[in-house]
């Protein structure tokens, strides 16, 4: 295979001397990189993570829940990966995205120079697409420097075997329904700067060596009859000048411009590469399986799209003016509303896949260790089949909040909603497994009720606004009865807080939310005094835990970190009840537990490293309501239209 030749262009390299954020580390080539040390790129379609080292170490297609091609961060061994770093074994990396988009750029220093590694993937669209490419470009940037590039994949979680055929253009990696092929980016007369040969079990090694200044890439392509074509220079720029272009184009639809501004459009970025295009639907995270305990048995499959994840993300998304994307959503989310699937047990699903279909069958890969021996490693979830009543609430809303925006539901989304009333009405006061998904046995959660009135509040609130014909005194009452049982039994008069069920005294960050929906003021002496609670009990230095596992077995071993989520629902809840110095304070400190690109896993552990699934959609949709609602009462304070009262508590 001739190595690629791109000569480099000003107007693109210049733009990478001025970094963002960038974090500086000496790579050791441990066995697993820490979560938080990864960048995301990725089409619309689907997305790949890239560490520190240049190792692109997870990548599924075509989809976000397809089976994998590169996945060595649940498996050093079995998993399959794709390295580019320089031959040194010792050197320090900066990586950092180029500004306003989602192209990742990773920065070798070494003794012999500097060099640049550029990830990125060219937009698909919204229509559905077999064909993904990733292009990587190499640059030396000072002095000499040689890179080792590695192409190992291991497709269908590393059960499918492939052969490899070698060419001038490349090199194809042939599964047999699935091919992946390796395209130079060169000139047809470049000299021949590098090396190459195949391995024992089905890989490519390139040697790379470099003059400052020369540049070099490959195009890396998946589908079902993808061929290695020979890329030119120009054409590999014109793909990265485009893909940039995009990026900026859609984040200049912001509308926000307070605080914390590159934070939230960071969030908003990674909200979008966590978007099918085709669908709208919002994957909770693009990876699985990644613990949150490590070594524990946490480890479950995001790949999906949960309905309350994709329903928050309409708020969050639509407040910083990306109506786009929030009403791609609420089509998505009206389809599984208004779609009467036989033997369904329930009116919708906790999740689907992307496309809207229910096959989320579990199983374990078993000759998987898992990252760093987080066994079992777990694709799909069987927890799709479970009863959460929160999320009819959820879905409610959303619809709710977007009518408020113009877009609303047409006659037979409204007779789905009504069904879905219906059925409400005759199932909301029953045990079932909760927000958190426990498998411990169905209790009676409050914030299940909660979510039972806000669903039943909106529809009440859409028909009276539009004259739609609805039972209204059937739905009131009900309104009415959940709120009445909620203030009965899931108030504790011992703990003085609204507790996580009936009959316990156990707390819950979930709970966070009832000022958000407007259950209860923000200073209401009871809403007040359970914030109390929280913060002596589920409040550690800023950081939230969601509940004590402990005291509220949910039928799992091991322990788990502080959920990033419930932090900013607490930046939001401090905020909305007019403490605003612990809200700024508790927001800040959790930005300083973000990686060096600005983005969050699900949890943080107890030594501040992140864990879990990563990046989590709902910990960036979190912060961006909570930042917007923190910097509206901010503004509110400074102009003297919001008391702050004293609440007799020290500032962390």
């Amino acid at each position: 295979m001739t190595p690629p030749n791109l000569t480099p262009a000003a107007s693109a390299s210049h733009r990478h001397e001025q970094p963002q954020l960038p974090e500086e580390k000496v790579i050791m080539m441990n066995k697993y990189p820490l979560i938080a040390d990864h960048g995301l790129i990725g089409d619309l379609q689907t997305t790949a993570l890239v560490a520190i080292d240049g190792t692109l170490d997870w990548f599924c297609s075509p989809r976000f829940d397809s089976p994998s091609i590169f996945a060595s961060l649940l498996d050093t061994e079995n998993g399959g990966h794709f390295s580019t770093r320089p031959r040194e074994q010792t050197f320090a990396t900066k990586q950092l995205y180029m500004p306003d988009t989602a192209i990742l750029i990773t920065r070798f220093l070494t003794e012999a120079g500097v060099g640049e590694l550029m990830d990125f993937m060219p937009i698909t669209g919204t229509d559905t697409r077999q064909e993904h490419r990733l292009v990587r470009l190499v640059r030396c940037v000072r002095g000499r420097m040689s890179f080792d590039i590695e192409v190992a994949p291991r497709f269908d979680y590393g059960r499918q075997s492939h052969e490899l055929s070698v060419s001038d253009a490349g090199a194809v990696f042939d599964a047999g329904d699935t091919r992946l092929s390796l395209s130079a980016i060169r000139e047809e007369d470049d000299e021949r700067l590098g090396r190459n040969g195949s391995t024992d079990e089905g890989g490519l090694r390139i040697v790379l060596d470099l003059a400052e200044g020369q540049m070099r890439g490959v195009v890396l392509e998946t589908g079902p009859d993808v061929a290695p074509t020979l890329m030119t220079p120009v054409q590999a720029q014109r793909l990265a000048d485009d893909t940039a272009h995009f990026w900026q184009d859609w984040l200049s639809q912001s509308t926000y411009t307070g605080r914390w501004r590159e934070e939230l459009e960071r969030s908003a970025i990674t909200l979008k590469l966590l978007t099918y295009a085709p669908t709208g639907g919002l994957v909770a995270a693009p990876t699985a399986g990644l613990p949150e305990e490590v070594g524990g048995e946490r480890n479950w499959d995001y790949r999906f799209t949960w309905i309350r994840d994709g329903s928050f993300s309409v708020h969050a998304l639509a407040r910083m003016g990306f109506t786009d994307e929030a009403v791609a959503f609420s089509q998505w989310l009206l389809d599984r509303i208004t779609e009467r699937r036989e033997g369904a047990t329930y009116p919708l699903d906790i999740m689907y896949r992307v496309d809207g279909s229910t096959d989320l069958h579990e199983e374990v890969l078993t000759d998987w260790k898992g990252y760093r021996d987080s066994y079992p490693v777990r694709i799909g979830n069987e927890a799709a089949g479970q009863l959460q009543l929160d999320i009819y609430g959820e879905a409610l809303d959303a619809v709710y909040y977007l009518d408020g925006l113009g877009v609303e539901i047409g006659q037979p989304g409204w007779l789905a909603v009504c069904d879905l009333l219906e059925w409400l009405t005759e199932h909301w006061d029953q045990p079932e497994e909760g927000i958190w998904e426990t498998r411990g046995g169905r209790k009676d959660f409050t914030y299940g009720r909660l979510m039972c009135w806000v669903a039943f509040d909106r529809a009440i609130r859409l028909a009276t606004s539009h004259g739609r014909p609805a039972p209204l005194e059937r739905w009131v009452a009900e309104r009415d009865a959940i709120y009445k049982q909620i203030m009965e039994k899931g108030w504790s008069g011992e703990r003085q807080a609204f507790v996580q069920q009936y009959g316990e005294n156990v707390l819950d960050a979930s709970l966070l939310k009832m000022p958000q929906v407007g259950f209860v003021s923000p200073l209401d002496p009871m809403w007040q005094s359970t914030l109390r609670a929280m913060d002596a009990e589920l409040v550690s230095d800023s950081l939230v835990y969601r509940y004590d596992p402990s005291a509220s077995p949910d039928g799992l071993r091991g322990s788990e970190g502080t959920f990033s989520l419930c932090t900013f629902l607490y930046v939001d809840a401090l905020a909305r009840s007019s403490r605003l110095d612990d809200a700024r304070l508790t927001f800040q400190k959790m930005l300083t537990y973000a990686n060096h690109v600005g983005l969050y896993s699900e949890e943080i552990g107890a030594t501040g490293e992140q864990i879990g699934n990563f990046p989590q959609a709902f910990t960036h949709l979190a912060l961006i309501d909570a930042a917007i609602t923190l910097n509206d009462r901010l503004d509110a304070a400074q102009k003297g239209r919001l008391h702050r009262p004293d609440t007799g508590r020290e500032s962390r």
